[in-house]
């Protein structure tokens, strides 16, 4: 096992290399400039196609705009913003988190394109159903001749939609939160047990398909988000005298990478630094992944650039507002500089810290309510991956793989999951980027013919 899991890191390290860095982060910087800004200045349009104002029910698709960022968002909100951005604190110091920022700002730019493609060019499967998402809009804006990567990328997608990441740190929570302090002894069985329960959970909602899964996340996603704003927010009052301290340190510490442990790359620690910053950003919001593209690809809408605003929202929710509650919260309470647990536990010690007896509780109900929303979403993204490269009468197999997968995820090491999971999230930015970037100007003549018509 050992063996195993450094020969994952190694695949991790490998792909997460400066020319990827240079796809995301390029690629995104390049289409921000592009777009000149003009999705960023319609705001306030998004919110409004977000609340449901320019629904029509007659449109191609089956879910509306408000479901499809639900479902995009129940696996973006998740353990990457808890557990995540934990590991990028114990590992980078406050100075990670600007790196995190640089990477939704322009992942907000990334998403605006990527997804508005989803909608532009969707494609037919075998059974006649309309679909959307990378694989469908390389084959269909670029034609046969580049389907390669539009396998390339299905093939990652059966591995990086899986939910070992999420069960892992929700079997971490629960056993730190749950059992260890009420002397309930810990291991493999206890692990199994929690697996077993989340399969069950899981498999009631999953088997009924987009219709059930959008119905129960478009509830789930919005509340959960709303009790650990509070629950944070409760955490920064406590602390209200650190809270500047820390803010501006993640500002400084941006550029003196003085807390950072892990590898430099890109030639020093500062580069090691921005690496981490970008790869937790990644995991965090999927912008540039393309894992959200499915959802939004089935959004009920007949206009592409619709969903590209919706789509836009995300990064911004996830990353910006999210991500930063977290981040605050671990580095007010002074926790990450004093405790040797790491993920979601160090998340878990800042909670009960500020609020003792209940803060580990409310945080155990949110990242219970984060990861198993997580399982839902992932679990569409495998089928659609499986439905493209074996037909759309097979994609249901991918369902048995994917609760094997549960178990597995239950009763590994974090930081096995973490790289295997990063890895393939990697492999399925390089053909994303890739067309996104060949497509990008029939992007912007849709966007400049449809923002025309609503000035009009």
């Amino acid at each position: 096992m050992n063996q195993l899991d450094e020969f994952v890191s190694q695949f991790a390290s490998a792909v997460w290399g400066l020319p990827l860095v240079i796809l995301l982060i390029g690629g995104g910087l390049y289409l921000l400039i592009l777009s000149n800004f003009l999705p960023f200045r319609y705001l306030g349009h998004s919110l409004d196609l977000l609340r449901g104002k320019y629904n029509n029910p007659n449109d191609p698709g089956e879910i509306n705009h408000f479901q499809s960022l639900s479902t995009a968002l129940s696996s973006t909100v998740g353990m990457g913003n808890i557990a995540g951005v934990a590991v990028a604190i114990a590992l980078g110091g406050p100075g990670a988190i600007f790196w995190l920022w640089v990477s939704a700002v322009v992942g907000m730019a990334t998403k605006f394109f990527t997804n508005t493609l989803a909608v532009m060019y969707r494609g037919i499967d075998t059974q006649g159903n309309i679909q959307g998402g990378v694989m469908y809009f390389i084959e269909e804006g670029l034609g046969k001749k580049w389907k390669f990567m539009a396998i390339f990328f299905s093939v990652a997608g059966l591995i990086g939609a899986l939910p070992v990441f999420n069960v892992n740190q929700l079997t971490q929570a629960i056993n730190f939160i749950l059992l260890e302090p009420n002397n309930i002894p810990t291991g493999f069985g206890t692990n199994l047990i929690i697996g077993i329960i989340l399969v069950i959970l899981t498999s009631v909602v999953i088997l009924g398909g987009l219709q059930r899964i959008s119905k129960t996340v478009s509830k789930l996603v919005p509340a959960m988000v709303a009790l650990y704003f509070v629950s944070v927010i409760i955490i920064l009052i406590v602390n209200y005298d650190v809270v500047p301290y820390y803010f501006s340190t993640i500002f400084t510490d941006a550029f003196a990478a003085e807390n950072y442990k892990g590898e430099p790359m890109l030639g020093g620690v500062l580069g090691g630094l921005i690496i981490l910053g970008v790869r937790r950003g990644a995991f965090s919001n999927e912008a540039g992944i393309g894992t959200a593209t499915m959802a939004h690809g089935a959004s009920k809408t007949s206009e592409p650039v619709r969903e590209g605003l919706v789509a836009m929202l995300g990064p911004a929710i996830d990353t910006l507002v999210v991500c930063t509650l977290t981040a605050l919260c671990i580095l007010v309470t002074g926790i990450w500089q004093t405790s040797d647990v790491n993920g979601v536990s160090l998340t878990a010690a800042a909670f009960e810290d500020s609020i003792p007896y209940v803060g580990d509780y409310l945080l155990l109900l949110c990242i219970a309510a984060f990861s198993i929303s997580s399982l839902f979403s992932f679990s569409y993204y495998g089928t659609k991956c499986l439905s493209y490269l074996a037909g759309a009468e097979n994609k249901h197999y991918y369902n048995y793989f994917y609760i094997i997968s549960i178990l597995l995820g239950a009763t590994t090491s974090l930081s096995m999951m973490i790289n295997l999971i990063d890895g393939f999230f990697a492999l399925m930015a390089i053909p994303t980027m890739i067309s996104t970037l060949i497509l990008a100007p029939r992007v912007m003549k849709a966007a400049r013919i449809y923002f025309k018509k609503y000035k009009d």
